[in-house]
């Protein structure tokens, strides 16, 4: 019985440092913005679906860290293109 708990965490272990050395995939977000409101939304394009309702604009090009999306939204909430 101890061998079988020393093996399995052995195998988790040698699992969770594949997946931690493994390069992360990026996805790439692009800014949309409601036409009825003005908010914008930081949209991640990794999900399988488009925006509902369909009333929405795509306001940037793909940005590739949710970090630059958010900067790119920063920077439009100040000039007034977007609203908060």
């Amino acid at each position: 019985m101890r061998r079988l708990a020393i093996a399995c965490a052995a195998i988790a272990a040698t699992v969770s440092l594949l997946a931690a050395a493994s390069p992360a995939s990026a996805t790439p977000y692009h800014l949309i913005r409601w036409q009825d409101t003005g908010y914008c939304q930081i949209w991640d394009q990794s999900i399988p679906t488009t925006p509902w309702p369909a009333n929405f604009s795509i306001v940037s090009e793909e940005l590739p860290t949710f970090d630059a999306a958010f900067s790119y939204k920063t920077g439009l909430l100040n000039n007034g293109t977007c609203a908060f």
